[in-house]
């Protein structure tokens, strides 16, 4: 049997401790939270496992030298003694990814790069009098090379392209929501599939999507094509299968309605697209309808969750926008508990309704909040709904 060994897997800033929990519950042994990432300790089979299983990951990297930097020379040096041969042939094509956060390294990260890529490049030169290629769409091993500090870490990216490429994706919107924060969103939200869900603004389906697979226990990166370790010397395809079928039968069957909204006919068509891609027909509902002028058709607890247009996004009176979707959900939507994410902190007063949670999330380099708001049927008095 394989032996355990440290995995690092890389996340959006706010989702650090939905990814703990999602770690926890696949069986990671020794699971750490850091800053936008999560170490954890498994065997090959388990990396298999993380990156098909995993919603809230971006990268599993699978750290394999650890050394002491303070200039250039160190960086160089402490690359050429590891033993590249181990990873990599001569026929072999690779890419670096570096990451720099550090005082003794003024360049940046593209720069690290680049030196890193010549000291493996040498490594070969004098070994073998030979060098793999660089190829940094498609590279049979991606590098990462990360300096915090005084400390270099190298690691093999076992994911290949990120992780929030999921395979179901082929139209999509203005800004469409990266797949890794609509799956966070909805884990944050506690959404298991245990009630109906709206989003009511859905754009190319992402949201939709992403909470279906949750309801149905779906394994997030099941429709792509390829992961980085397919590419390693000593990829296990027999256990791949493995553990790709045992995935596949803890897949269970929603009961609860699942719906979307867009006003756009272009959304709707481009949402019911990525849905048949991801093979969700049976699970999803999308509309054209206005969410202004809808009103809540579904029978018992709901929760809706969406991802309004930013000012950044679209040009509209935000204002007035915000102060609609409060006036709808006030008015249109009894007994449900709604969640949207939005950039725009001056807006959300506008909405004209208390805030039950709030938590600060990043959505690319915009500080963002994640509301929650709880509309009953009838008095406040029944607190004590299906959500909590």
């Amino acid at each position: 049997m394989d032996k355990n060994f440290k995995m690092v897997a890389t996340t959006m800033q706010g989702l650090e401790e939905v990814l703990a929990t999602e770690l926890r519950n696949l069986g990671a042994q020794d699971v750490r939270v850091g800053v936008r990432n999560v170490s954890f300790f498994g065997d090959k089979g388990f990396m298999y496992k993380a990156n098909i299983a995993l919603r809230t990951a971006i990268r599993i990297l699978k750290p394999i030298k650890r050394f002491k930097v303070h200039d250039e020379e160190d960086l160089y040096e402490g690359l050429q003694k590891i033993k590249w041969e181990h990873y990599l042939d001569t026929h072999n094509t690779f890419a670096i990814n570096a990451v720099v956060n550090s005082k003794f390294f003024t360049s940046n990260s593209h720069y690290i790069s680049l030196k890193s890529k010549d000291a493996i490049a040498d490594y070969f030169r004098l070994k073998y009098s030979k060098r793999p290629n660089i190829d940094v769409k498609h590279p049979d091993l991606r590098i990462h090379v990360h300096i915090q500090k005084d400390f270099c870490t190298v690691s093999l990216d076992s994911s290949g392209d990120s992780l929030h490429k999921r395979g179901y994706r082929s139209a999509t919107n203005i800004a469409p929501i990266n797949e890794v924060l609509a799956a966070g969103l909805v884990l944050l939200a506690g959404y298991k599939g245990e009630t109906n869900f709206i989003d009511p603004m859905c754009g190319s389906g992402t949201i939709l999507i992403e909470a279906a697979m949750i309801a149905n226990n779906i394994p997030a990166n099941i429709n792509r094509k390829e992961f980085g370790f397919e590419k390693w010397a000593d990829f296990d395809e027999d256990l791949f299968f493995i553990i790709q079928d045992s995935l596949l039968k803890k897949i269970k069957s929603c009961r609860h309605k699942i719906m979307g909204f867009d006003k756009a006919p272009s959304a709707v068509y481009k949402a019911k697209d990525n849905i048949k891609n991801a093979n969700l027909e049976e699970f999803i509902g999308v509309h054209h309808v206005n969410f202004f002028n809808s009103t809540k058709d579904l029978g018992g607890p709901t929760m809706m969750l969406f991802n309004p247009p930013y000012g950044e996004r679209l040009n509209i009176d935000v204002k007035e926008f915000y102060k609609q979707i409060g006036d709808t959900l006030k008015h249109q939507y009894p007994d449900t508990q709604v969640w949207f994410i939005t950039s725009d902190l001056d807006a959300l007063k506008n909405v004209g309704l208390r805030t039950s949670k709030r938590i600060a999330i990043k959505n690319g380099d915009l500080d963002c909040r994640f509301v929650r708001y709880d509309m009953y049927a009838g008095s406040k008095k029944a607190k004590k709904n299906n959500f909590d």
